[in-house]
């Protein structure tokens, strides 16, 4: 069986994509990648051994204009590029995890009569996926939350797709974010022992994008909290993206606090099991993977976000019990060294995150699937089989 699945953009739709492409390539299928040909993808791609078909687009402008009309002239191109190559070697159904770089793609499949399953990873859909929902066989669900927020006449609730521990520690999870720049994979082993078992451990994620804001205030309270001791100690893990990686490492060094800092971070599982709080965005992934680990969390959301869908995952994760949530407008540095200070205090509560967290990720996917990957993977080829 041939199958295409277009997954580019974002670490968001790449992690997820490349989870369930994993799974249906341990089952014998030949399965191509459908890139949109940003930075991240090249570095995400790094284990991958199967083909990849990359096609520049970009994501229209929300206002009409000159660049509204140059990203719709491009993505033009990128639908008349898909559809010779699908012509040349169709797949027997299409997966497309959401973003700009699914529409052409879709868009060429459809055109093609190749039938096309969409995967949305957030509880409010993207912009491209309310699109390209109307020529959708199924819509699948990484939140069921997300029923009350589109209409299509076939959704299935699958969970989020998180890469095995073995193989998705390639990069951060986290956000879930916009991947750019440097990795710690030179980093050596032995450079974790620096990090006590006895001390409260911190996890602090804000991605590249937007992230300078609430590495300050991380940075500050974590700091200060240390300073001030209150007869508890705390140590930090602390992913910062490329920019503040190297001012943050210095102030931590000069404070005296213990800390392991990253641009990005590979072996994600050892961060997790290590984690007594996450401080964190609320992209989709990095929600699926803090229930899977079942760490506690503090969610802020990204405020930028396209329809607040960061929010709007984070009240989802807070609803279940498994998380707290502030808005960063309202996250100060003082604010956030207290809520950490009583936190360490209240063992009940984060032992009622942990299960809350566990709980949610249970329910991550049908039970007949082992995991969300795997279900995401045989709803594709059941559409496949139907047709």
């Amino acid at each position: 069986m041939k199958i295409g699945i277009a997954c580019g953009g974002t670490g968001g739709h790449i992690f997820p994509g490349l989870a369930t492409a994993e799974v249906l390539r341990e089952q014998g299928h030949e399965v191509v990648l459908w890139m949109g040909g940003k930075d991240i993808e090249k570095k995400a791609l790094g284990g991958w051994p199967g083909p990849v078909i990359t096609v520049q687009s970009m994501g229209l402008p929300s206002r009409p204009g000159i660049k509204y009309i140059s990203a719709f002239l491009m993505n033009w191109r990128a639908f008349l590029r898909c559809r010779r190559q699908m012509r040349f070697s169709p797949p027997n159904v299409f997966l497309a995890m959401g973003g700009y770089a699914s529409v052409a793609p879709v868009m060429a499949a459809v055109s093609l009569s190749i039938p096309v399953v969409l995967h949305e990873a957030n509880v409010i859909p993207g912009r491209a996926n309310r699109f390209l929902s109307r020529f959708a066989q199924v819509f699948a669900l990484g939140f069921e939350e997300t029923r009350s927020h589109i209409r299509h006449r076939k959704m299935i609730y699958t969970g989020i797709p998180l890469r095995k521990t073995n193989t998705q520690n390639k990069l951060s999870a986290a956000d879930s974010a916009e991947v750019t720049g440097a990795s710690d994979s030179g980093r050596r082993r032995a450079e974790w022992n620096v990090l006590r078992t006895d001390v409260f451990t911190i996890l602090a994620m804000g991605g590249s994008r937007g992230a300078s804001r609430l590495n300050e205030i991380v940075t500050k309270a974590v700091v200060n909290l240390h300073a001030e001791k209150k007869g508890k100690t705390v140590q930090i893990i602390h992913l910062t993206g490329t920019e503040d990686e190297i001012s943050v490492r210095k102030t931590y060094l000069e404070s005296g606090v213990i800390h392991l800092v990253f641009a990005f971070l590979h072996n994600m599982d050892q961060a997790y099991r290590q984690t007594s709080l996450a401080i964190c965005r609320a992209g989709g992934s990095t929600c699926a993977e803090i229930a899977k680990f079942g760490v506690p969390a503090l969610l802020v959301p990204y405020p930028h976000a396209t329809s607040n869908h960061q929010m709007a995952n984070a009240r989802a994760v807070a609803s279940a019990g498994a998380a707290d949530v502030i808005e960063e407008k309202n996250c100060t540095a003082d604010w956030l060294a207290a809520y950490i200070f009583a936190l360490m205090a209240d063992n009940d509560k984060l032992q009622r995150m942990k299960n809350a967290a566990l709980k949610r990720a249970d329910r991550a996917c049908p039970s007949s699937a082992r995991d969300a990957a795997s279900a995401l993977a045989d709803l594709t080829l059941s559409i496949t089989r139907r047709t």
